[in-house]
C-alpha cells in the first residue's frame, strides 16, 4: 500500500502489510459486532521490521469504536515486577475508586490489588502463582466495563516475568471475554522463561491469520517508499541503493529517507554512494555521534530519559542531569527535531526502541552507574516505596553501604507480599554484594533463601547452608533456616540429607520447644521415606514419644499427628489412628499457626493428619479438612502447587467414597495446576496415582494407560511415600492389561518394599490381595496364604473397608458355597463402610455368585451412581442373559 502523499513518512513501515491489516481490521471488526467473544494478534519480528507502525495502526483502526489500553516492554525496566500489567490498566485503575475497586475485582481485590498497586499487601507472602490467577480473574472483570476493548503490547521481549506470567494465563481466556489482544515481539531476543510465555501466547493464536512474522520491504516497496518521501525523480539506482544499504528494514529505511530528505541530497544515481554515511548515523555509534552532537547537555538530558526507561517525564530527568526547567525543555526540543525523542508537554519517549538501547549502551559506565544511584535517591524522596527505587539500585556498584543493604531488604519483603519471588532474589542478591554487616550477613543469606524456596530448591539450600555456618542469626531464625532447608532437600528428592540436616541441629539443643519442633520434623521426613533404614527403631521412638504427649503445643501436636500417620501406614487399629489425630486438633479442628497456609510447619503434616482420616475409614473428617484446604488456598490466592495437592486429596476422598466421577474431575484438575507449576514434580505422583487408580475404577482403561504414560508413572519411583501405594496402583494397571507377569514383579517388589519398612496397611497398599489373584491360577497355596495374612491385616486394622475387601479376595480364590458365603460377609461389611465403589464390586460379584437377581440389581444400581461403567456394564450383561438367576 501506497501513503496518500510524500510527507506521510510515518507510515512508510506499513507499505506491504496489507495481510496484517486485514487481520486487525477484521478482528477489530469482528469485536464490535460481537461475532467474536474474544481475539488474538501475534506479531514478531526483528527490531525495526515495523511492529511498532503495525500496533499504531491497531490504535487507530480501533479508536472511536473501541477502548484502547496499551502497554510496553523496556529494556532497562524488565526487572520491574508487574510493570507491563499496571501500564496496560492504568486507565481503568486511575478511574476506580477504592471502593469501586474492590466491588468490581471482588475477592481477587486482596490478591490481585497489592500487585496492581491498588491495595496494601497483606502480612504474609503472595503466592506468585495465585497473583497471576487473580490478575487474569481482574483483568476479565474489567474488561466487562470497558466492552468492546483491545489490549496492546509492544515489545512484549522486554516485560517483566511477572507480567509475560499474566499474559501467558490471560492469553488462554480470550474466547471467554469481549476483547482483543494484541502483541508485539521480537522472536529472536527472548531467552529462558520469557521465551517459554512468549511461546505459550503464540500457542493461543492461529499461524497464518493471528500469528504473523513481519518481513523486511521488498525493492519494490522499498522504490515505492523512496519515491513517495523523496519525489517521483528518485531514479531506480538511487532506489535499489536504498535497499541495498537497509536491507529493506522498514525502520532503517524510513530513518535513512528523512536524513536525504533533511541533507536536501538529490535522489539519483549519482549521490547513491552517501547513503551507507547517512545510514550509519542512524544506528549505533553513528548515532551516538549525531546525538554528541546536539551538546552536552542534550546529551545528559537524553542519558538520563534512557536511564529512567519508561514514564519519563521531563521534570525527573532534569532533576537527575541538574538542568534547569528552561535548558531541559530547549533539549528535549533539541532531541525532538533530531528523532531521538518523541512525546508532548512534560512526557518524553525514545522515538524507537532500537535508539532507547542505542543511547542506554552509549552511557559511560561510571555515569550509567551515578545516574541509576541518582535515579534511586530521586524516587525514595519522592515518598515512593523501596521496590520502586530497587531497579536502579541494583545497577549501583557495591560500596559497603549499609543503607542500601537496608534499603534492598524492604525491597525484597515489598517484592514477597505482591507475589514476586524473583525479583526479591534480586534485590537480595544484590544486598549480599554490598555487603552486608557482619552481624546481619546471616540473617540476609536467610531471607535469600526463604526468598528461592518456591522458585529454585537448590539455591534455598546453598543459601540456608551458607547462613547456618555462620553466627548471628536469631534462635527462632535458626531452627526456621533448618526446617526450611530440610524442606527444600525433601522437594529435590533428598530426604536422608534433610533427615540427618535436622538430626544434626537438634544434637545441639537442649530439651525444650525448639528440639521439640526438630524432632517432630525429623519424624515427618522420615515418615514419608520410603527407604529408611530401620523403620521399626523409628515407629518405637516415636510410640515412646507421642504415648505421654497431650497436644499443649504444635510441637506436640504435630508429634501425634505423626505418630497417628505411622499407625496408619503400618496397619495398627484405626480407633487408635483416629484418636491420635483427634487429639492433635483443638475442639475438633486445626490449632493456631498449625493452618494450611502457616509457614512454620509444612504443609506435609497436614497431608499426613487428613491422610490418616482417610484410610482409616473417617472419611467425614478427612473431607472436612482438605475441603477447607482447597476453600483456604482459594480464597488466600495460593494456586500453585498447595493447591494442586489440596484438588488431588479432596478427589481422593470422592475416590474412597464411590464418587468416581467427581473424583476424575478434580483430581484431573490437580495435574492440570502441577503442569502450571513444573515437570515431574512429587506432586505429579500423587494425583497422577490417584488418577490411575480412579479410572481403573470405573473401568476407563485406556484413559489410565494415556495417564500413567504422560507422566511416567512405574519404576524408578520417588523417595518419598506416594498415597495411594505407588506399586500396588501400577500393578492393578498391569493387571488390568493382561500384563500378569510383569504384574507380579512389581507386586512382589511391593511385597519386599513392605517387609523393609514394616507398611502393612491393606488399604493404603492392597498389594497382597492383587498379587494373591494374580498369583492364583498357578499357585493357589501360596495366593490363599497370601490372602489369610491380608485378612489378619486387615483385622489387625479394623476397618469395615479393610476386611470387607479381605473378604472379597479370600472369595475369589474359592468356589461354590464356600466363595458365596464369603461374599455374603464381604457384602456385610462393605456396606457398613463408605467405600461405595468396593461395597458395588462386591454386591456384583455376591449376585453373580448366589445367581440373585435381585442382589445383582442392587450391585448394578450401586455401580451405576458410582460412575463405574465397566463394573455397571457387567452387571447388565450378566442380567440381560438371565441364565441360572433367581
Amino acid at each position: 500500500m501506497a501513503p496518500e502523499h510524500a510527507e506521510a513518512v510515518p507510515s512508510g513501515p506499513l507499505w506491504e502489510r496489507d495481510a496484517e491489516l486485514a487481520a486487525v481490521t477484521g478482528a477489530v471488526d469482528a469485536l464490535c459486532e460481537g461475532s467474536s467473544t474474544g481475539g488474538l494478534l501475534v506479531f514478531t519480528g526483528e527490531a525495526g521490521i515495523g511492529k511498532t507502525a503495525v500496533l499504531r495502526q491497531v490504535r487507530r483502526i480501533a479508536s472511536g469504536r473501541c477502548t484502547v489500553w496499551t502497554a510496553r516492554g523496556g529494556e532497562t525496566v524488565t526487572s520491574v515486577p508487574f510493570h507491563v500489567v499496571r501500564q496496560l490498566l492504568q486507565p481503568a485503575l486511575v478511574s476506580l475508586s477504592a471502593a469501586e475497586a474492590r466491588e468490581y475485582l471482588g475477592d481477587w481485590y486482596d490478591i490481585a490489588g497489592p500487585a496492581l498497586g491498588i491495595a496494601r499487601p497483606g502480612g504474609r507472602q503472595a503466592d506468585p502463582q495465585g497473583v497471576v490467577d487473580g490478575l487474569v480473574a481482574a483483568v476479565s472483570r474489567l474488561v466487562t466495563l470497558h466492552w468492546p476493548l483491545v489490549l496492546v503490547i509492544d515489545d512484549a521481549h522486554w516485560a517483566d516475568q511477572e507480567s509475560l506470567r499474566w499474559l501467558a494465563g490471560f492469553a488462554q481466556h480470550l474466547d471467554e471475554l469481549p476483547v482483543l489482544l494484541v502483541v508485539a515481539h521480537r522472536d529472536d531476543e527472548a531467552t529462558g522463561e520469557s521465551a517459554r510465555h512468549l511461546r505459550t501466547v503464540g500457542r493461543a493464536a492461529r499461524p497464518g491469520t493471528s500469528l504473523a512474522t513481519l518481513t523486511a520491504f521488498t525493492p519494490d516497496a522499498t522504490a515505492g517508499l523512496t519515491r513517495a518521501t523523496l519525489g517521483p525523480e528518485a531514479d531506480d539506482p538511487f532506489c535499489r541503493e536504498v535497499w541495498a544499504v537497509t536491507g529493506g528494514n522498514p525502520y532503517e529505511t524510513v530513518e535513512l529517507l528523512a536524513k536525504v530528505r533533511g541533507a536536501g541530497t538529490e535522489p539519483v544515481e549519482s549521490n547513491a554512494a552517501a547513503l551507507r554515511d547517512l545510514n550509519a548515523k542512524a544506528r549505533g555509534r553513528g548515532l551516538v555521534a549525531t546525538l554528541e552532537g546536539l551538546g552536552t547537555e542534550a546529551t545528559r538530558l537524553a542519558w538520563s530519559a534512557a536511564v529512567l526507561g519508561t514514564n519519563i517525564t521531563l521534570r525527573l530527568a532534569a532533576e537527575l542531569t541538574g538542568l534547569s526547567a528552561e535548558s531541559a525543555a530547549h533539549c528535549a526540543r533539541v532531541l525532538r527535531e533530531a528523532r531521538i525523542l518523541s512525546g508532548e508537554d512534560d512526557a518524553l519517549e525514545f522515538a524507537h526502541p532500537l535508539i532507547a538501547t542505542a543511547v542506554y549502551r552509549s552511557v559511560p559506565a561510571a555515569a550509567r552507574t551515578a545516574l541509576h544511584g541518582q535515579a534511586a535517591w530521586a524516587v525514595t524522596r519522592s515518598g515512593r516505596s523501596a521496590a520502586e527505587a530497587s531497579r536502579h539500585l541494583l545497577e549501583v556498584h557495591p560500596d559497603d553501604d549499609p543503607e542500601i543493604v537496608e534499603q534492598l531488604r524492604r525491597a525484597a519483603r515489598e517484592h514477597l507480599a505482591v507475589g514476586a519471588p524473583e525479583a526479591a532474589y534480586r534485590c537480595l542478591d544484590r544486598a549480599l554484594a554490598e555487603p552486608p554487616l557482619p552481624e546481619t550477613h546471616a540473617t540476609v543469606l536467610y531471607e535469600l533463601g526463604c526468598a528461592a524456596l518456591l522458585t529454585s530448591p537448590n539455591g534455598t539450600v546453598a543459601h540456608l547452608r551458607a547462613a547456618l555456618a555462620m553466627d548471628g542469626l536469631e534462635p527462632g531464625a535458626r531452627i526456621d533456616a533448618v526446617c526450611r532447608l530440610s524442606q527444600a532437600l525433601v522437594h529435590l528428592g533428598h530426604v536422608s540429607e534433610a533427615v540427618q540436616t535436622i538430626e544434626r541441629e537438634a544434637a545441639r539443643l537442649e530439651p525444650g520447644p525448639d528440639r521439640l519442633r526438630l524432632q517432630a520434623v525429623h519424624y515427618m521426613w522420615e515418615g514419608i521415606h520410603t527407604g529408611e533404614a530401620d523403620a521399626l527403631e523409628r515407629s518405637r521412638v516415636l510410640r515412646e514419644i507421642a504415648q505421654p504427649l497431650t497436644g499443649r503445643d504444635n510441637s506436640e501436636r504435630a508429634l501425634l499427628i505423626l505418630r497417628a500417620f505411622d499407625a496408619m501406614t503400618r496397619g495398627e487399629n484405626a480407633e487408635l489412628v483416629v484418636e491420635l489425630c483427634d487429639r492433635a486438633l483443638v475442639n475438633g479442628r486445626l490449632a493456631p499457626g498449625l493452618g494450611w497456609t502457616d509457614t512454620e510447619w509444612s504443609f506435609e503434616l497436614l497431608i499426613m493428619l487428613g491422610g490418616s482420616y482417610l484410610f482409616a475409614d473417617r472419611l467425614d473428617r478427612a473431607e472436612a479438612l482438605f475441603g477447607e484446604a482447597l476453600r483456604i488456598y482459594e480464597i488466600s490466592g495460593w494456586s500453585g502447587g498447595h493447591l494442586a495437592i489440596a484438588h488431588a486429596f479432596v478427589g481422593y476422598v470422592h475416590r474412597r467414597r464411590g464418587r468416581l466421577v467427581e473424583a476424575e474431575g478434580f483430581l484431573r484438575e490437580s495435574l492440570r495446576l502441577a503442569d502450571r507449576v513444573g515437570e515431574e514434580l512429587p506432586m505429579h505422583w500423587d494425583a497422577a496415582c490417584m488418577l490411575i487408580d480412579t479410572l481403573l475404577c470405573r473401568g476407563h482403561l485406556g484413559k489410565a494407560q494415556e495417564v500413567a504414560e504422560r507422566y511416567h508413572f512405574g519404576p524408578p519411583y520417588p523417595s518419598t511415600l506416594i498415597l495411594p501405594d505407588a506399586q500396588s496402583v501400577r500393578g492393578r494397571l498391569l493387571l488390568a492389561q493382561g500384563r500378569t507377569k510383569e504384574a507380579i514383579e512389581e507386586l512382589e517388589a511391593a511385597s519386599h518394599a513392605a517387609a523393609e519398612t514394616d507398611r502393612y496397611n491393606t488399604v493404603l497398599a492392597p498389594w497382597q490381595l492383587l498379587l494373591a489373584r494374580a498369583v492364583g491360577p498357578r499357585d493357589p497355596r501360596r495366593a490363599r496364604e497370601l490372602a489369610a495374612d491380608a485378612r489378619r491385616q486387615a483385622e489387625r486394622f479394623g476397618t469395615d473397608t479393610a476386611i470387607g475387601e479381605a473378604l472379597r479376595c479370600a472369595a475369589a480364590l474359592e468356589t461354590g458355597p464356600r466363595a458365596t458365603s464369603l461374599l455374603a460377609r464381604s457384602v456385610a461389611y462393605l456396606e457398613s463402610s463408605p467405600g461405595a465403589y468396593e461395597h458395588a464390586e462386591a454386591r456384583v460379584a455376591y449376585g453373580i455368585a448366589a445367581r440373585d437377581a435381585r442382589e445383582l440389581t442392587r450391585g448394578l444400581a450401586l455401580a451405576r451412581a458410582c460412575g463405574a461403567d465397566a463394573l455397571a456394564a457387567r452387571a447388565r450383561a450378566v442380567l440381560r442373559e438371565g441364565r441360572g438367576l433367581g
